[in-house]
């Protein structure tokens, strides 16, 4: 995996723009993207992305099979052709491809399909620092093709690696200026996980408060995991 440079700014962990927070992705990155079904997409991150033009992404996210209108999604984002593969448990919806659909069928998007609970425990694991885990999940599926095999308790496994990538895009609801988060609703979806997993986390939030202003029983997500920090406004 290529190392990703930081850079730091005057304002700690809260940059101007999402173009400022996405500084350093570059061509062939990969990316996580949290979000369920167009709920709780980082919209603002994602249009940064299509901003900047870098091509070539793999992205990991639920799917882009929902879009709410006027609302930039990942969809729109592979329409531009800057993404090269896309992994996720349902790529798009079956009775309505849009432009994944479109994209992969012509070849110029490479899809891999993942179960989402095999999805969660590779990201999992790869923000744990596990090389990777055996599960009973698409055993004796096609999903179980060319990988390594074991039974426990005398079911078959298999063995599923780790995912890490360049970069995490989150989204939520409040967070204080060191980088604790608080989620809302289905918010709480995949980013407490795919904040673990990347070099470098960037999350869009709807409010920003000073250190002391959030519950602690509510951060879900700790300042340690999170690198950058914009305004979803």
């Amino acid at each position: 995996m290529t190392s990703v440079p930081e850079k730091p700014t005057a304002n700690g962990k809260i940059f101007p723009t999402a173009q400022a927070a996405l500084e350093g992705v570059f061509d062939g990155a990969s990316v996580l993207v949290a979000g369920w079904s167009a709920s709780d997409e980082p919209e603002k991150l994602l249009r940064g992305l299509g901003e900047i033009g870098v091509g070539n992404l793999t992205l990991v996210c639920q799917g882009a099979w929902a879009q709410k209108p006027g609302k930039f999604g990942i969809g729109d984002l592979i329409a531009t052709g800057q993404v090269k593969k896309m992994v996720s448990p349902l790529p798009f919806h079956p009775e309505y491809g849009g432009p994944v659909k479109d994209r992969w069928k012509s070849g110029e998007l490479e899809l891999e399909v993942v179960p989402q609970g095999v999805l969660a425990e590779r990201l999992r694991a790869g923000g744990a620092g596990i090389g990777g885990v055996f599960l009973p999940t698409g055993a004796r599926t096609r999903f179980a093709e060319g990988k390594e095999l074991r039974p426990f308790d005398g079911k078959e496994h298999v063995l599923e690696f780790a995912l890490k990538a360049d970069f995490a895009l989150l989204r939520a609801k409040t967070a204080d200026t060191l980088g604790n988060m608080v989620y809302e609703g289905t918010g709480r979806n995949w980013n407490p996980i795919m904040a673990m997993a990347a070099t470098v986390t960037v999350a869009e939030v709807d409010q920003v408060v000073e250190p002391g202003g959030l519950n602690p029983e509510l951060v879900i997500t700790q300042a340690i995991f999170i690198d950058r920090l914009v305004s979803a406004i």
